[in-house]
Order: C-alpha cells, then structure tokens, then sequence
C-alpha cells in the first residue's frame, strides 16, 4: 500500500510538471511529419473553442455507471478517461503519430482532433493545437496537485482526455496535451 501511495505520488508530481512545460520558455512551433513546420491555412479565431463544463445534470450525453465504464474500457482507458489518471510521458499511444487522420474518444468515439492540428511538443502527449469542432471537448478547472490547470473532457461523455496550456503554435497558442490512451486514431 505503501509504495502504491509513493509511486503514485511521484507520478503526479513529475507528470504534473511534465505536461505543463513550455520549451525554452517561448511558445512552441507547429511542425508535422519529420519535424516539418506546419503553417495552419486559416485564422485563429476560426479554430474551434472549447464550452465550460457546466455541471448541469444530463450535460453529457452518454452516461453510463462505473460498472459499465469498467467493463467497455482497458484499464489503462478507464484510469485515465475516468478516474482522471495520467500515462508516463513518451508511453501511450500516438505521441510520435504523424499519419493523417482523425482522433476520437476511446469511451464514445466522439470526434475530438484531427490531425492537421497535431504537432510535436516535446512533452511526450500528443499535443494539438485546436480541437475538431466546438462539440468535441469541454473545459473545467482543474485545481490537483497544488497547480491549477484547465482540464479538457470528451463533450460527449465528460471523461478525462489531458491539460490545455497557452504556450501552443500559431495561430491559435494553445496546446491540448492529451493522453494517448484516451484517444482511438482513424488512418485517413
């Protein structure tokens, strides 16, 4: 139990910091297959934003029990998607994808990223620079482990996905640091 508790600790104190990191303290460039930089072809304010979580009852579409969420998910989708858990950086899937394609949610398969909006952040997570549509994600305010970050949710069913930070590309700024296990990716 002991060494539970001490493991998980140091997890969340190191990935913590980890997926809040910017490189060289500047805002990170977009760059695609091969490290190729990525000029998006359209404005920043025609990207997509997330809607607060509003906490109303039935916001999310898809509920299910605990129960049931165990049984549909592994147990690394269930750990993160739903109770909110973080995968090692450089471990889950799709932080080193450059295929062409589309990702959604592992719990719902809601449409979350596409990616022409993918880029290489060095963190470790697949990192977007905007979401697919203003249906795909939500925001919350998440206040664990002594830093306070916005938490981004499937809008569909309200499960956990990663951490927005404002120190992404142009145009938007923003980086949707996602855990790959939350994530099923489409080939094109």
């Amino acid at each position: 139990m002991r060494n539970s508790f001490l493991t998980l600790l140091l997890s969340a104190l190191t990935l913590g910091s980890a997926c809040s990191q910017q490189r060289g303290g500047e805002a990170l460039a977009a760059t695609g297959p091969k490290g190729a930089s990525v000029v998006p072809a359209r404005p920043a304010k025609s990207y997509p934003q997330p809607r607060p979580v509003t906490g109303q009852p039935g916001e999310f579409a898809v509920q299910k029990t605990d129960a049931q969420w165990r049984k549909q998910l592994t147990p690394d989708q269930y750990y993160i998607l739903r109770q909110k858990g973080t995968e090692r950086p450089f471990t889950g899937k799709y932080h080193d994808n450059h295929a062409a394609g589309t990702y959604y949610c592992a719990a719902d398969h809601n449409l979350l990223f596409v990616s022409d909006t993918k880029f290489e952040s060095g963190t470790g997570w697949p990192s977007f620079f905007a979401p697919a549509t203003v249906a795909s994600v939500k925001v919350a305010s998440d206040d664990t482990f002594g830093m306070s970050r916005d938490e981004i949710v499937c809008a569909k069913c309200g499960g956990h996905l990663g951490h927005v930070f404002n120190d992404g590309p142009k145009p938007t700024g923003q980086r949707y640091c996602m855990d790959g296990n939350a994530l099923v990716f489409e080939k094109k």
